[in-house]
């Protein structure tokens, strides 16, 4: 077991290390400049969006419920205990190349939910699809598809949800002295009753979480930050003057803020891996483009916001040159000193919501590959008792393995799905162009097959009349 366990520590550090990082900032940069920093250039519309979202009244899946769904499994214990351990490691200057990766790689998450919106199948009065479908139904692969099908289902339906309920069960046994295995019951319980549930119980689930989690940690960290404003100037010229190394005397420095803070962000906020693309595809929409732009602007929710959250409430504890190993346990002594004993608390109820949401949203990313592989419902059940099934394990055990062998199969998953999105990228781009076209004569965008020259394989988009006709209904 050693020795396996070695190869694939030995072949997660060179993916992590290079390869991937290499891959996803390069593509990202490719997609910055193909779309004309669409990022950037259209955030106001973003923000319009996700208002039109959250009001929206249909019987499917509103884009805010998708772009809840996939915030809820971005954002996680990597939010709190992730951005810890790259200040410890790579020095506050690894906060800098987090916050760049993040506006780089939101070009890519653009490409790989539009594609994913517009590759979409029905699902009764809901729609689902992702990085499989598009990869059967735009390059003809669908072996390519059961390939990704089967790593996102492994990794986040079964092994990142064991992390999350062990993280959960830690947290509140350490900070209230719950017992352990009450915990893994009660969590199993909720877990299930969710999960059988279905899309639309996840979705609304999501719905609530997402927003209160977020809300509730982002208002926090504001609070210390005004409390501590004198302070914010000097934080800020840290954070810079150390990515660049100016601030270090050891050599390396500005290596390990780069590695540290890229890792980071790519951990986090998964442009370009394939996972968010799932919950993209859900979204009710009349073009597109609106969720890709809806699931860009989640990157940055994701990292400029929660991830930077973290980082400003441990670079104005100062606790960062300790060197606690334990990102989880940095931050809350960086709560608790800041706040006082009932930081520690806070954070315990963060993580529980933190952990949980991921739970619910990493749970339908397996369902949605699960479908593609097979529309047996017997499968999706196998699949839904072995999710409930590894929660109550990993809430008990101990599991470096399982998460190495998570981090390998997810890093073989973003690689097939940048290959897919290298190859179909035109495609979005030419629905980033026609919804512009259409925004500048005046039109709420509307999308339909024939707006994209030969545009094969695609099921969800009528008519430009059937279309026109639904809407007004």
């Amino acid at each position: 077991m050693k020795i396996i366990e070695a190869i694939i520590n030995g072949t997660n550090t060179l993916l992590w290390s290079y390869v991937l990082i290499i891959m996803l900032i390069g593509i990202g940069l490719y997609f910055t400049f193909r779309t004309k920093f669409v990022q950037f250039r259209m955030i106001p519309e973003m923000f319009r969006l996700l208002g039109e979202g959250v009001n929206a009244d249909k019987k499917g899946i509103s884009s805010f419920q998708a772009f809840c769904i996939s915030t809820a499994s971005r954002v996680g214990t990597g939010n709190l205990a992730g951005v810890a351990i790259a200040i410890t490691t790579g020095g506050p200057g690894a906060v800098f190349w987090m916050w760049l990766i993040a506006l780089i790689g939101s070009a890519s998450a653009f490409i790989e939910s539009t594609l994913a919106q517009i590759y979409k199948v029905k699902d009764g009065d809901t729609f689902r699809g992702g990085p499989a479908y598009y990869m059967e139904r735009a390059l003809n692969a669908r072996w390519m598809g059961i390939v990704f099908a089967v790593l996102i289902s492994l990794t986040f339906g079964l092994a990142f949800n064991s992390v999350q309920a062990n993280t959960i069960t830690s947290a509140l046994n350490e900070s209230f002295g719950i017992n352990k295995v009450l915990i893994a019951v009660v969590l199993s319980v909720i877990t299930a009753i969710i999960i059988f549930g279905g899309l639309k119980s996840v979705a609304k689930v999501s719905e609530v979480i997402v927003p209160v989690m977020a809300g509730g940690y982002i208002i926090i960290a504001l609070f210390i930050m005004i409390v501590n404003i004198t302070e914010l100037p000097s934080v800020i010229a840290l954070i810079f003057k150390s990515a660049f190394g100016l601030s270090e005397v050891a050599g390396g420095a500005l290596g390990a803020a780069m590695m540290n803070g890229i890792k980071r962000g790519l951990f986090s906020n998964e442009a370009g891996m394939g996972s968010a693309p799932n919950a993209a595809a859900t979204a009710d929409v009349t073009h597109p483009v609106k969720q890709g732009l809806i699931q860009s602007f989640g990157v940055f929710v994701d990292t400029l916001l929660i991830c930077s959250s973290t980082a400003f409430i441990i670079l104005f504890s100062g606790l960062y040159t300790s060197k606690e190993s334990d990102g989880i346990v940095l931050t809350q002594n960086a709560l608790d000193q800041l706040l006082g004993s009932w930081g520690g608390i806070f954070l315990a109820i963060i993580v529980l919501l933190f952990c949980f949401s991921s739970v619910v949203g990493n749970y339908y990313y397996g369902e949605t590959n699960i479908d593609f592989i097979s529309t047996n419902k017997l499968w999706l059940n196998i699949y839904r008792i072995a999710v409930v099934a590894m929660v109550a394990f990993g809430s008990l055990a101990s599991l470096s393995f399982v998460w190495s062998l998570a981090d390998l199969m997810m890093g073989l998953m973003a690689i097939i799905n940048m290959i897919a999105i290298v190859l179909l990228g035109h495609i979005a781009i030419k629905a980033l162009n026609d919804y512009i076209k259409q925004k500048k004569n005046g039109k709420n965008p509307v999308f339909h097959v024939s707006n994209i020259k030969g545009l094969k394989n695609v099921e969800a988009w009528g008519s430009l009349s059937d279309k026109e006709n639904l809407d007004s209904k």
